[in-house]
Protein backbone atom coordinates (compact mmCIF):
# COMPACT_ATOMS: atom_id res chain seq x y z
CA UNK A 1 0.00 0.00 0.00
CA UNK A 2 1.72 3.66 -1.22
CA UNK A 3 1.90 6.02 1.22
CA UNK A 4 0.92 8.51 -0.91
CA UNK A 5 -3.14 6.25 -0.98
CA UNK A 6 -2.98 7.21 2.89
CA UNK A 7 -4.37 9.45 5.78
CA UNK A 8 -3.60 9.09 9.11
CA UNK A 9 -5.52 10.62 12.01
CA UNK A 10 -4.27 11.24 14.91
CA UNK A 11 -7.68 11.32 17.69
CA UNK A 12 -6.16 13.55 20.51
CA UNK A 13 -9.25 15.65 21.78
CA UNK A 14 -10.28 14.02 24.80
CA UNK A 15 -9.65 15.59 28.21
CA UNK A 16 -7.84 12.37 29.65
CA UNK A 17 -9.62 13.13 33.05
CA UNK A 18 -8.77 9.86 34.57
CA UNK A 19 -5.44 9.72 34.07
CA UNK A 20 -5.68 13.26 36.49
CA UNK A 21 -2.91 15.13 35.66
CA UNK A 22 -4.28 18.49 33.74
CA UNK A 23 -2.99 17.55 30.37
CA UNK A 24 -4.49 15.97 27.34
CA UNK A 25 -3.21 12.45 27.30
CA UNK A 26 -1.21 12.86 23.84
CA UNK A 27 0.94 15.47 25.49
CA UNK A 28 2.26 13.20 28.74
CA UNK A 29 5.82 13.32 29.08
CA UNK A 30 7.56 9.87 28.12
CA UNK A 31 10.75 9.78 29.34
CA UNK A 32 11.64 13.62 28.00
CA UNK A 33 8.78 13.83 25.01
CA UNK A 34 5.63 13.78 24.36
CA UNK A 35 3.56 11.58 23.23
CA UNK A 36 2.34 12.50 20.14
CA UNK A 37 6.10 12.87 19.08
CA UNK A 38 6.73 9.74 19.41
CA UNK A 39 3.54 8.70 17.09
CA UNK A 40 5.05 11.16 14.74
CA UNK A 41 8.38 9.76 14.42
CA UNK A 42 6.64 6.38 13.28
CA UNK A 43 4.77 8.15 10.80
CA UNK A 44 7.66 10.26 9.25
CA UNK A 45 6.93 8.60 6.26
CA UNK A 46 3.54 10.11 5.74
CA UNK A 47 2.66 13.61 3.77
CA UNK A 48 -0.85 13.28 4.71
CA UNK A 49 -1.53 13.58 8.65
CA UNK A 50 -4.18 14.72 10.48
CA UNK A 51 -4.35 15.41 14.16
CA UNK A 52 -7.85 16.22 15.73
CA UNK A 53 -7.52 18.55 18.35
CA UNK A 54 -10.16 19.49 21.57
CA UNK A 55 -9.21 19.97 24.68
CA UNK A 56 -5.95 21.68 25.12
CA UNK A 57 -5.71 22.55 21.18
CA UNK A 58 -3.35 25.26 21.44
CA UNK A 59 -0.68 23.63 23.69
CA UNK A 60 -1.45 20.53 21.01
CA UNK A 61 -0.75 22.68 17.75
CA UNK A 62 2.25 24.11 19.23
CA UNK A 63 4.40 21.22 20.07
CA UNK A 64 3.31 19.50 17.01
CA UNK A 65 4.81 22.18 14.89
CA UNK A 66 7.66 22.35 16.39
CA UNK A 67 8.55 19.07 15.43
CA UNK A 68 7.18 19.21 12.24
CA UNK A 69 5.02 21.79 10.32
CA UNK A 70 2.89 19.97 7.43
CA UNK A 71 0.56 18.54 10.03
CA UNK A 72 -3.10 19.86 9.56
CA UNK A 73 -5.00 19.62 12.59
CA UNK A 74 -8.91 19.33 12.85
CA UNK A 75 -11.39 20.32 15.92
CA UNK A 76 -13.64 18.35 17.49
CA UNK A 77 -15.11 21.44 19.67
CA UNK A 78 -17.69 18.86 21.08
CA UNK A 79 -15.12 16.64 22.72
CA UNK A 80 -16.76 16.58 25.84
CA UNK A 81 -19.71 14.87 24.87
CA UNK A 82 -18.53 12.47 21.26
CA UNK A 83 -16.54 9.70 21.23
CA UNK A 84 -13.11 9.43 19.26
CA UNK A 85 -15.09 7.99 16.12
CA UNK A 86 -16.59 11.78 16.02
CA UNK A 87 -12.92 12.71 15.59
CA UNK A 88 -12.09 10.70 12.62
CA UNK A 89 -15.20 12.12 11.40
CA UNK A 90 -13.99 15.59 11.47
CA UNK A 91 -10.61 14.82 10.04
CA UNK A 92 -12.26 12.73 6.60
CA UNK A 93 -13.07 15.31 4.15
CA UNK A 94 -10.90 15.21 1.06
CA UNK A 95 -9.04 11.96 2.83
CA UNK A 96 -7.57 9.62 0.56
CA UNK A 97 -8.69 5.87 -0.22
CA UNK A 98 -7.02 4.43 2.61
CA UNK A 99 -7.43 5.96 6.16
CA UNK A 100 -4.94 5.19 9.21
CA UNK A 101 -6.58 5.68 13.00
CA UNK A 102 -4.90 6.03 15.88
CA UNK A 103 -5.27 7.05 19.56
CA UNK A 104 -3.48 9.31 20.83
CA UNK A 105 -3.17 7.90 24.09
CA UNK A 106 -1.18 4.64 22.77
CA UNK A 107 2.76 3.93 22.71
CA UNK A 108 3.44 1.29 20.52
CA UNK A 109 6.34 -1.13 20.06
CA UNK A 110 8.33 0.61 17.01
CA UNK A 111 8.95 -2.65 15.28
CA UNK A 112 5.46 -4.61 15.23
CA UNK A 113 3.85 -0.89 14.65
CA UNK A 114 6.15 -1.08 11.49
CA UNK A 115 4.86 -4.43 10.63
CA UNK A 116 1.47 -2.97 11.07
CA UNK A 117 1.91 0.23 8.39
CA UNK A 118 3.58 -1.74 6.22
CA UNK A 119 1.26 -4.19 6.07
CA UNK A 120 -0.27 -3.92 2.12
CA UNK A 121 -4.37 -4.14 2.90
CA UNK A 122 -6.88 -3.46 5.95
CA UNK A 123 -5.92 -4.61 8.50
CA UNK A 124 -6.22 -3.68 12.48
CA UNK A 125 -4.00 -3.98 15.58
CA UNK A 126 -4.80 -6.46 18.73
CA UNK A 127 -2.59 -6.61 21.75
CA UNK A 128 -2.05 -8.15 24.96
CA UNK A 129 -4.85 -7.24 27.62
CA UNK A 130 -3.07 -3.99 29.96
CA UNK A 131 -5.94 -2.13 30.20
CA UNK A 132 -8.10 -2.20 33.47
CA UNK A 133 -11.21 -1.83 31.18
CA UNK A 134 -10.56 -2.91 28.00
CA UNK A 135 -12.61 -3.30 24.71
CA UNK A 136 -11.85 -7.12 24.13
CA UNK A 137 -10.77 -8.70 20.59
CA UNK A 138 -11.23 -12.25 19.21
CA UNK A 139 -8.69 -13.58 16.96
CA UNK A 140 -8.97 -16.38 14.91
CA UNK A 141 -6.02 -18.00 12.16
CA UNK A 142 -4.98 -13.87 12.34
CA UNK A 143 -8.25 -12.70 11.21
CA UNK A 144 -10.10 -10.12 14.12
CA UNK A 145 -13.57 -11.41 14.15
CA UNK A 146 -15.37 -9.51 16.92
CA UNK A 147 -15.38 -7.25 19.65
CA UNK A 148 -16.61 -7.98 22.50
CA UNK A 149 -16.58 -6.20 26.44
CA UNK A 150 -16.83 -9.82 27.99
CA UNK A 151 -14.86 -11.86 25.77
CA UNK A 152 -11.78 -12.27 23.87
CA UNK A 153 -7.93 -13.09 24.49
CA UNK A 154 -6.27 -9.68 22.71
CA UNK A 155 -7.77 -6.31 23.55
CA UNK A 156 -8.49 -3.13 20.99
CA UNK A 157 -5.95 -0.78 21.20
CA UNK A 158 -7.41 1.54 18.69
CA UNK A 159 -5.14 1.42 15.88
CA UNK A 160 -7.01 0.35 12.52
CA UNK A 161 -5.95 0.94 8.52
CA UNK A 162 -9.01 0.49 6.66
CA UNK A 163 -10.83 1.69 2.92
CA UNK A 164 -12.01 5.24 3.51
CA UNK A 165 -15.15 3.94 2.06
CA UNK A 166 -15.78 1.81 5.21
CA UNK A 167 -15.69 4.82 7.67
CA UNK A 168 -19.61 5.66 8.29
CA UNK A 169 -20.46 8.79 10.74
CA UNK A 170 -20.12 7.33 14.32
CA UNK A 171 -20.38 9.68 16.94
CA UNK A 172 -19.15 6.68 20.25
CA UNK A 173 -16.16 4.66 19.13
CA UNK A 174 -13.93 3.59 16.45
CA UNK A 175 -14.40 -0.36 16.80
CA UNK A 176 -18.10 0.31 16.34
CA UNK A 177 -18.14 1.79 13.22
CA UNK A 178 -15.48 -1.19 12.46
CA UNK A 179 -17.69 -4.19 13.30
CA UNK A 180 -19.86 -4.42 10.35
CA UNK A 181 -16.63 -5.12 8.42
CA UNK A 182 -15.35 -7.79 10.29
CA UNK A 183 -13.55 -10.22 9.57
CA UNK A 184 -9.95 -7.93 8.96
CA UNK A 185 -6.58 -9.30 8.90
CA UNK A 186 -5.07 -8.87 12.38
CA UNK A 187 -1.69 -7.78 13.07
CA UNK A 188 0.07 -8.44 16.99
CA UNK A 189 1.29 -5.00 18.10
CA UNK A 190 2.61 -4.77 21.88
CA UNK A 191 1.31 -1.74 23.05
CA UNK A 192 0.89 0.62 26.35
CA UNK A 193 -3.09 2.30 26.50
CA UNK A 194 -2.48 5.42 28.79
CA UNK A 195 -5.43 6.04 30.65
CA UNK A 196 -4.78 5.74 34.58
CA UNK A 197 -1.73 7.00 36.51
CA UNK A 198 -0.83 3.38 37.04
CA UNK A 199 -1.33 2.97 32.76
CA UNK A 200 1.66 5.65 32.61
CA UNK A 201 4.15 4.50 35.18
CA UNK A 202 4.04 1.38 33.47
CA UNK A 203 4.49 2.81 29.72
CA UNK A 204 7.88 4.95 31.51
CA UNK A 205 9.20 1.63 33.22
CA UNK A 206 8.36 -0.42 29.25
CA UNK A 207 10.12 2.59 27.24
CA UNK A 208 12.85 2.75 29.86
CA UNK A 209 13.34 -1.55 29.21
CA UNK A 210 14.04 -1.38 25.67
CA UNK A 211 10.17 -2.01 24.91
CA UNK A 212 10.59 -5.68 26.70
CA UNK A 213 7.66 -6.95 28.72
Amino acid sequence: MDTQDITVIICCAGMGTRLGIGTTKSLVDICGKPLIIYQLEQLRNFDDIRIVVGYQAEKMIEIVNRYRKDIMFAFNHEYETTGPAASVGKALMKARKNVIILDGDILFHPNEFLEFLEYPDECLAFSDIKSDEPVLMKVKNELVVAFSMNEGCYEWPGIAKLKRDRICKENSYVYKMIEAHLPLKGIYVRTRDIDTPDDYDNAIKWVLNNYID
